[in-house]
């Protein structure tokens, strides 16, 4: 896993989102199904997709991590969601994030908050 961060959020923002680019060097498929964290009430994984010709955010139950390649999750893509906030989020802060694979593993990371100009990809806001 490489270069994870969190969106820093406007002040009374209640959700924000991680990002990061997931490896698997293994020769077996694996799948990130879940995210935790105690900056957020709940954690959920999400994607971007057109709904009836509009950006719209939803849930998703895993995301597939191919044998031998990477996932971005990124802005506009496929993301961990931070659903109610438990702290404002501020460039410079830190994050503790776990993602739990479909084999039971779980790995551990922090990451850095980092103010992001989206540019009118929303879709958080009111989620």
């Amino acid at each position: 896993m490489t270069d994870p961060y969190v969106r820093a959020v406007p002040p009374g923002q209640p959700n924000s989102a991680a990002f990061m680019t997931l490896s698997n060097t293994g020769e077996t498929p694996r799948a990130l199904v879940a995210a935790e964290s105690d900056a957020a009430a709940t954690v959920e994984l999400h994607t971007h997709g057109m709904v009836d010709g509009m950006m719209r955010m939803r849930r998703v139950d895993r995301i597939e991590l191919p044998a031998g390649e990477q996932v971005a999750l990124q802005p506009g893509g496929l993301h961990v969601m931070l659903i109610g906030l438990t702290q404002q989020l501020e460039p410079g802060m830190d994050v503790a994030l776990t993602l739990v694979l479909n084999d039971g593993s779980r790995l551990q990371l922090t990451a850095p908050v980092r103010r992001i100009d989206v540019g009118g990809m929303g879709g958080h806001g009111g989620h």
